[in-house]
């Protein structure tokens, strides 16, 4: 999100008060005295609409949908201007003009759910009204996009709406597109329903909306503080202890906040304070919080909205999609608290005060009641509520459990986490609403098969280089989309590909191994009856591959289906999507454009590309835990299989951070750290040879306990 670097906020500020992006850039407006009110005020009816949309309502999809747009565009209209600075007298005129186009949205969506019938009345022929609508409406949500994301999202847009209406004609070879009307293009973008109203619009207006605001009643009925003070509790006290809290009080949050940069303000302005004050360097304090925040996304329920549009490509149930990604979230988060524990033991880094930091039986004593929305959402998932309402459920029982606390929510705090969960979801829905004309023309044109079509050919059939091809991409959209659209667009065009080709290894799998089932062998005994007598026993890869090759294109998906259960099929839809979110990520982190990381480096006072690439070092968990995703069953297996590639990768990983900081529990020299790599790469490489990787953790433990014996007796010091 293209926003300005936020001014770091005192220390120990109230989370709640620590506005997120969007409103940073509207500050001005918001504080004005009628203005102010007036936003406020939109914004309440906004969060109350979409609570009824999404409870009692019997509105159309589509009608929600328009009345989603309408409002979010009005409140973008009001809150973020349509240029900065100038006199008083110019910012009077665009408050003019913004106010104008923001009721221009609205009345957008007021004509569609008027004059809707009377469109199909006429036969889907436009009318001059329908003309000057649709084209008003496609031009309002790219400028709002543009001015909360920035102009790439918008430029995205008119290349693939000129494309599918006008100059794809005119392109040779696989990328030729006949064209359609421009009347046909501005129906499917607006009116239609498969455009900027379309799926993501509904996800937006859906489990995004609802998570968001939960979290944002949580933070205001003070659950943001106990969070923190519960990591303390629980991480304080060791050696660089401030570090591991801003690591799992930054997962605690993530998993409701689902914002990164959020996530790096509200926690980052008290621990990394905290981390500068045990001895670690500002910048790696930064780079902590960073990498960090940039896994609340990866962290159940919210997931930054990921989990709800990985659920609606793949219909995965939502409470599938948030079991599979818990165990990879926290071997991610661990592994930044490798980076934390190793830097800790070189820089020398305190603990925090034992008098300062709170016991865990007084933080749960005061703060118990906190975490009962949270069991009441998972309960009721698990017991059949839709998310949404399931979302709603949690949301009520907040303002319950607040009044077990001293602080009990009143009326005003209730209007208040109202208007702030609008805020929260405004960029957000603004964003989902616009890509939504990027995934109409993929699946109007079919680009979508084409382009996964052209990865699989440059690939060569390789998974992994097909998931470094999606990386690289992932790296590139990245510097001008927003973590949630470069998922989008990277699943829309890539996911058919890397789908393919787990299953694809999976069913090499079973070819290797002789136990191909009965019903896959009757498609090899069509396709080649002379080679038929291979499968009666295990083979090496080379002849499986040679025997995959033999079976025709037109039988391969068949093949898979009988091969392979609905289960395998499903969880390697999962994975694929996993894949590519998880790869999307690195935008925040990864420099020239790596927002989060300048947030950090806002907060820490350090130069901002230095402290994006600390970030970026810091995690490389977002690139190693994907290949587990394609290569084990860490999504899908069984409990046992996941457990055990669980605890191998989170040994492996801490080899390999070791051998890139060269440093364990003492200095390691240059020996030592070139054997840390082929070590941690035994515990992670999928040989599916147990006896490797016993291997390489007792080689990797043997060289902990000499690192630990060369470490000097130091007692921990405690922080001033």
């Amino acid at each position: 999100m293209t926003t300005p670097d936020p001014k770091p906020a005192p220390a120990g500020a109230p989370l709640d008060e620590i506005r997120d992006e969007s409103a940073s850039e509207a500050s001005e407006r918001l504080d004005h005295p009628l203005l102010g009110r007036v936003i406020f005020a939109l914004a309440i009816i906004t969060s109350l609409s979409h609570l009824y949309f999404n409870t009692l309502s019997t509105l159309s999809e589509l009608w929600i949908s328009a009345l989603h747009f309408g409002m979010f565009g009005l409140l973008c209209a009001l809150t973020t201007p349509l240029f900065r600075g100038g006199s008083a007298r110019s910012k009077r005129l665009v408050l003019g003009v913004d106010i104008f186009l923001g009721l221009a949205a609205l009345a957008c969506a007021c004509y569609l759910i008027l004059f809707e019938d009377a469109l199909y009345q006429r036969g889907v022929n436009f009318s001059t009204a329908d003309w000057v609508v649709s084209v008003t409406a496609v031009v309002l949500v790219l400028e709002f996009a543009r001015r909360t994301v920035g102009w790439f999202i918008p430029a995205l847009c008119i290349f693939a709406l000129t494309y599918v209406a006008w100059w794809g004609q005119y392109v040779d070879g696989i990328f030729n597109f006949p064209g359609l009307s421009w009347e046909t293009v501005l129906y499917r973008a607006f009116i239609g329903g498969q455009g900027m109203l379309g799926s993501i619009a509904r996800i937006s207006w859906t489990y995004v909306f609802m998570f968001i605001l939960f979290g944002a009643f949580l933070v205001k009925s003070g659950a943001g503080d106990f969070i923190i003070e519960l990591a303390r509790c629980a991480a304080g006290r060791f050696v660089g202890g401030p570090g591991f809290v801003a690591v799992f009080s930054s997962g605690l949050m993530g998993s409701v906040s689902g914002s990164s940069v959020a996530n790096t303000v509200s926690t980052g302005v008290i621990t990394i304070p905290l981390m500068r004050k045990a001895g670690f360097p500002a910048r790696f304090a930064a780079g902590v919080e960073a990498a960090a925040s940039t896994g609340g996304q990866l962290m159940p329920p919210v997931m930054g909205a990921g989990a709800f549009i990985m659920a609606s490509y793949t219909q995965v149930s939502y409470l599938t999609i948030i079991g599979v990604a818990a165990l990879p979230a926290l071997l991610y988060f661990l592994s930044v608290a490798m980076f934390v524990r190793i830097e800790a033991k070189r820089s020398h880094a305190t603990r925090l005060d034992d008098d300062t930091t709170p016991s865990l039986k007084e933080v749960l004593k005061d703060g118990w009641h906190y975490l009962l929305p949270l069991v009441i959402l998972v309960a009721a998932l698990i017991y059949g509520f839709t998310p949404t309402y399931a979302a709603g459920l949690a949301i009520v029982s907040v303002i319950a459990a607040s009044w077990l606390s001293k602080k009990p929510m009143g009326f005003r705090d209730i209007l208040e986490a109202l208007e702030m969960g609008t805020r929260n979801i405004m960029s957000t829905a603004i964003l989902l609403i616009t890509v939504g004309l990027i995934v109409m023309v993929v699946s109007t044109t079919g680009i979508g098969n084409t382009f996964s079509l052209m990865i699989t050919d440059w690939a060569g059939g390789s998974l992994l280089i097909t998931i470094l091809l999606v990386a690289l991409a992932s790296l590139i959209l990245g510097m001008g989309l927003p973590v949630t659209a470069a998922y989008i667009v990277l699943a829309t065009l890539s996911a058919p590909a890397l789908y393919g080709l787990i299953a694809q290894s999976q069913l090499l799998d079973l070819l290797m191994s002789g136990n191909l089932p009965e019903q896959a062998r009757a498609i090899f005994m069509l396709a080649a009856p002379d080679k038929f007598e291979l499968l009666n026993a295990p083979m090496d890869k080379a002849t499986a591959q040679q025997m995959l090759a033999l079976v025709p294109e037109a039988f391969s998906s068949q093949l898979l289906e009988q091969a392979l259960s609905a289960q395998a099929l499903t969880m390697a839809l999962v994975a694929a999507h996993m894949i590519i979110f998880w790869l999307s990520q690195d935008s925040n982190v990864t420099p020239p454009v790596c927002l989060t990381a300048f947030a950090a480096a806002a907060i820490a006072g350090t130069p901002q590309m230095r402290t994006g690439f600390t970030a970026w070092k810091l995690a490389k968990g977002l690139y190693i835990v994907p290949l587990l995703f394609a290569y084990s069953p860490l999504i899908g297996g069984d409990l046992t299989e996941m457990l055990m590639v669980f605890a191998f990768a989170l040994f492996g990983i801490y080899a390999i951070v070791a051998g890139m900081e060269g440093f364990l529990e003492h200095r390691l020299g240059w020996l030592v750290r070139l054997v840390m790599f082929p070590v941690g790469a035994l515990m992670l490489w999928p040989h599916q040879m147990l006896v490797l990787d016993l291997a390489g953790l007792v080689i990797f433990i043997g060289f902990f306990i000499w690192s630990s014996r060369k470490a000097p007796r130091l007692t921990p010091g405690v922080a001033p």
